[in-house]
Parts: C-alpha cells; structure tokens; sequence
C-alpha cells in the first residue's frame, strides 16, 4: 500500500499566510478606522438631531393643538432647547419670527427687505443663521407624517378637541362616572380596572387584556358613554357642516357619533366622500381653537458642525508605506518561526498516525521548554498512560470474566447436581450457595459503587465522625476476621489527634477504612500485625493502615489502586480479594475531598495512608488496644 508523502511546508505556509492576512486586515482596519471615526460621531450625533428634532415637533404640534395662539410658547420652546441643546426658532409662513429661543427678548417682525426664502438673522445675540429651509411646519390640523408616521388618517392631531373640549363640571362628572365604573367592574368582575385618559382628554374605563364586561350592569352608563351637553352641542354642528357638504355633492345626511363614525352604511364610493368632507368640516370646526401654521426651524445654537475627516494622500501614502513594512517585518518573522515550529510537529503528527496504526510504543523526543516541548511530553505522558490502560483493561476483562465464572460455576454444579439427585438440598449446602451468591453480590456492589462514583451519582451525606470511634468500630467490625487469619488488630491514637473530627460520610468512611483493613488481613502472615493510626498534617487528618505482611513490589506499588489489579496472579480467593477494594477507597477518598496512596518495603510490610480534612473539636489522651473480635 502507498504511503503519502506528509506536507513539510503546509504549517509555515500557512502561518506565512495568516500573519499576512492578519497584518494586511489591521493595517487596513486602522486606516478606515482613523477615516471613519468621527464621520460615525457625527452620524450619531445626527441621529439624536433628528430625535430631538421629532420630539420637539410633537410637543409644540400639542402645544398649537391646545391653544388658539403662540402668544404663551415661548417657555416651552425654552425649556426643549435647553433640554435638546438645539436653536429652535419658530416663524410664520412670511418668515416672520415668532418665537425664538436665541433671543433675549421676544423676536420683532423682519424689515420689509428680508428674503423670502432664509430665516431672519439673529442680530440680538450675533449666532449663526439657521438653516434656509424649514425643518417642518407646526400644523395640529395638517400633521406632518414624516416627523409622525403614526398620526391619524386625516392628519388632525387627536389632541385638538376644540368646541368638544367639557367644561369643568361635565369632565368632574365624568371622572366620577368612571370611577364608579372602575369599582363595579373591580367588585363584579374581579379586575384591576383603571381610569385613564385618551389622547382628547376624555376619561375612559381600562380592564387589563380587553376582558368584555357583559352581563353586569355598571355605574352610571348614561354619564359615561352619551355625550355630554359641550359634546352633543359640538357634535350636532359638526354633523351640519358634513351634510351640507354632502348635500353639495349629492349625497344623503348622515348621523355622526361622539367617535366620529356615522349612520347609515354607504357604498365605498360614497363612504370616501363622507371621510374627505368630515376631515374637511373638522378642520373648518377646529380652526379657531388651535394656533395658526408655523415654520419650525431647528439647528445647532452655534456653526461649530465640522466636516467628516478624510485621508489626505500624503497620509495615504504613510499608510501604504507602514503597512508595507509591517508586511515585510510580519512574514520574516513568520518564517523563522514557521521553521522552528514545523520540524517538532511534524515528529509529533508521525508518532500520533503510529499510534492510529496501533502502535502504541510510539514516543518523541522532548527537547528545550518551550510549548512544543511541552507537548511532546504531554504527548509520551499519553502513550505511556494509553499502553498501562489498554494492558489493564485486557486484564479487567478477563479478571471480570473470572471473577463471575467462578461463583456462577460452583452455583451450577451444585444445582445440576441436586437436579440429578446426585446430592441432597440440605442446610449445608444451601449455605453454600448462599456464600456464592454472596461473593457475586460483593463483586456486582462494589463495581456498582465504582460507576455511581465515575457518574459523580454517589451521594456523601456528611456529618461530624470521631476519628477514634471510627478506627475502633472498624476495628471492631473486622476482629473476627483478624482472629481467624491468626492476625493481631491494634488501634493506635495519637494524643495530638485524639477528639478531632472529620466532616465526613460515616458509612462510607468506615467501607474505605474497612477495605484497607480486609486487603491489610488478607496480606499478613499469621502471627502479623496490622495497626490503626492517626495523626495530623497541617489542615488534614492522616488515617494509616499498616501492616507486618509481605510487601509489595516497586513495579506493582502504582497499580495497587487500578481495577481488578492483585499481585496474586493466580487470583486464589484466600490470597487475593475481587481486585476491586481499593479502586472503591481512591474513588471515596477523592470524593471527600482527600487522597490515598501506599507506600512498602518487600518483606517487611505496607502502609496504606488517607488524608482527609478535619476540624478541630478537643484533645485527648493516646493509647493503644488490641481488638482480637470483640471491643478494646
């Protein structure tokens, strides 16, 4: 099979490319930016001018729809300017000055000479003219639907009530009529209903998500919903400038109501008739009520607006010059590096592709302390850790297979045999079972402990646990064990821990202290010792199992706590557990937040060490029992 040539230039090539990319992007990033920033000031700045400018026109369109003149604007035209920080000049359709807000005084009428097409100048105060050309025109009945695209079809500002406008005593009546309505429909109906103005200054009922109030009766609905006598009265001559308008134009009377929608239904071609003559006869009705048409002329107060910056081509030049030296520097640089960094990578990609063929002795060399030495020895880390696992799980899965065909095979034979009436299913053996059955509940418990750790599902529930208490229990627990391998068990307090305790999960402390224990037994010649101790480290309580056994090897120390691993190869059950005891004690010394390790001399004994944390809760006095299965 052919092999591929690897690319030996692919990584500079591409670092040549990116970096030049990358400097050609900023280099040209830098320019717009300098070119375009303070165009994008002045951008905002207009959008807020027009903003400003929008607001400015619906107050004073409010203004001029309340008010027959412009005799009292000009604190309101004040008070936008100074809250704008914008001119604002208010003249009429002869460009003569109405209000203005640069003024120290109301404005006088221009001289006869003035152009007809300019604003007035501001002699008073010396500032700059405004623009030629008004911004718009201040008309309640005619609204400008560029500064207010949501303003009625008619364009009549729904704030110009006019001769509809109640008196004070019907708006009072009113308000109370609401009132009323408000608390029936609150006590009826069982919602927040609030009062609350229109946009012509009529009280109106509100009830939250429009629920119909039917079937109940409310407070005084003649009051609320007929006009009052200024309506009616108002209403009745609107109705009369529509139907002489429409007796001009040949069409039947009709009956208008207080919303302006009328009696009876006509054809479409009629119905625009009757629309163009009510805006007509409302704009008739209404002309004496609002304030006569205005420009409106709003600028800055003063000509500082300065021009957007632009690049001039000397400055162009300097750019093409930095950046041409920015491009040189980047890709020598880029180069240097390149080469640096392709020879390590390139072994790391033939080491990594060796062991997607499946060999995993693969290994690079790791030279200088750079990241690229770094990673190569990351990398052999994972090799050497990958080869350990794939050896141990090799041997998980045979030591799994074993550890089940052994109890399941006794279980069988004994069953096929009293099956077979060969043998009798008496006491003893179903004691016999019984321990099998036993020994694959063990082993299926303990590897279930293992997953739920894995999974981070085991839960610890934490409690305060003496240090001395526990060793005894355990002690205690194991006495029988200790007494029938012909093993002495000692417990040994140290003064300087006796009375701490450990915020830990008892059960599962004493499962973790107890497999040292069991394993420690299991290890120790007759005639032995195993001993339990503590003693402090710092902010961490040190417990100890040590034992008077054989040892363990240096080559096997770091394999103690892997699954299923025992030195005992042949895997005898008087010599050897399931191989999993203390995997389950790293795992639940990891989850209270300690750790484990062993340490061992070939014939002289091992010790077993777990560091947890600890608070302080008293002192005591040390001692030393032996437990030979019943309590010191």
């Amino acid at each position: 099979m052919r092999r591929d040539a690897p690319p030996r230039r692919t990584l500079l090539l591409r670092l040549l490319a990116l970096s030049a990319l990358v400097s050609l992007c900023s280099i040209a990033a830098t320019a717009w930016l300098t070119a375009r920033t303070t165009t994008g000031a002045i951008r905002q700045e207009q959008h807020q001018v027009l903003t400003d400018q929008v607001r400015i026109y619906h107050e004073l369109l409010g203004y001029a729809a309340t008010h027959p003149d412009w005799t009292g604007a000009e604190p309101t035209v004040r008070r936008l300017a100074a809250d704008t920080g914008q001119r604002i000049l208010l003249a009429t359709p002869r460009f003569e000055p109405v209000v203005d807000s640069a003024a120290a005084t109301p404005a006088a009428a221009p001289s006869a000479t003035a152009a007809p097409d300019t604003a007035a100048p501001d002699t008073a105060t010396g500032r700059t003219n405004l623009p030629r050309t008004p911004t718009t025109t201040v008309d309640p009945l005619s609204v400008d639907l560029a500064m207010l695209p949501d303003a009625p079809a008619d364009r009549i500002d729904a704030r110009a009530v006019g001769p509809f406008r109640m008196t004070a005593a019907e708006r009072a009546a009113m308000e109370e009529a609401a009132r009323d309505r408000a608390d029936c429909l609150r006590s009826a109906l069982g919602v927040e209903a609030t009062v609350t103005d229109d946009a012509a200054g009529h009280p109106v009922v509100n009830v939250p998500g429009g629920r119909a109030a039917s079937g109940v009766r409310c407070a005084s609905p003649q009051v609320l919903d007929a006009p009052t006598g200024t309506e009616s009265a108002a209403l009745a001559d609107l109705t009369g400038l529509v139907n002489a308008c429409l007796e001009r134009q040949r069409i039947r009377p009709v009956q208008l109501s207080l919303s302006l929608r009328w009696t009876p239904s006509l054809d479409r071609e009629q119905e625009q008739v009757v629309s163009a003559c009510l805006a007509n006869s409302r704009r008739q009705q209404l002309v004496r009520y609002v304030a006569p048409p205005v420009l409106l002329f709003v600028g800055a107060p003063s000509g500082t607006a300065e021009p957007a910056p632009v690049l001039s081509a000397p400055h162009r030049g300097r750019v093409v010059e930095v950046a041409a030296l920015v491009l040189a520097v980047t890709v020598a640089i880029t180069t240097a590096v390149g080469l640096r960094l392709s020879r390590p990578l390139n072994a790391l990609t033939r080491a990594a592709r060796r062991m997607a063929d499946g060999d995993l002795s693969a290994r690079v060399t790791a030279t200088g302390r750079d990241e690229i030495a770094g990673l190569a020895a990351a990398f052999n880390a994972m090799a050497e850790r990958r080869e350990q696992l794939e050896e141990l799980r090799r041997a998980m899965v045979g030591d799994i297979a074993h550890e089940l065909r052994t109890p399941l095979s006794n279980i069988r034979g004994w069953l096929e045999a009293v099956e077979d009436g060969v043998v009798t299913a008496d006491g003893a053996l179903t004691s016999s079972l019984l321990e099998e059955a036993l020994l694959l509940q063990h082993l299926i418990d303990d590897l279930r402990d293992l997953a739920a750790a894995d999974a981070g599902e085991l839960a610890l529930h934490r409690e305060p646990v003496d240090a001395e208490d526990l060793l005894t229990q355990t002690a205690t627990a194991h006495g029988a064990l200790a007494q029938a391998s012909g093993v002495t068990l000692l417990v040994d307090t140290d003064t300087a821990t006796a009375g701490y305790e450990l915020s830990a999960d008892p059960v599962r402390l004493r499962q973790m202290v107890g497999n040292l224990v069991a394993n420690a037994v299991r290890h120790t010649p007759a005639g032995g010792t195993v001993t339990l101790r503590t003693r402090p480290e710092a902010d961490a309580l040190l417990i100890e199992v040590a034992d008077t056994g054989n040892g363990i090897a240096p080559a096997d120390l770091p394999l103690v706590f892997e699954r299923f691993w025992r030195a005992e190869k042949s895997r005898n059950r008087q010599s050897g557990g399931s191989g999993l005891g203390l995997a389950i004690v790293r795992k639940l010394a990891e989850l209270h937040g300690g750790d484990v390790h062993a340490a061992s001399t070939p014939g002289t004994g091992s010790v077993f060490t777990v560091r947890l944390p600890l608070t302080a809760s008293g002192t005591g006095n040390g001692t030393v029992s032996e437990v030979t299965g019943r309590p010191a």
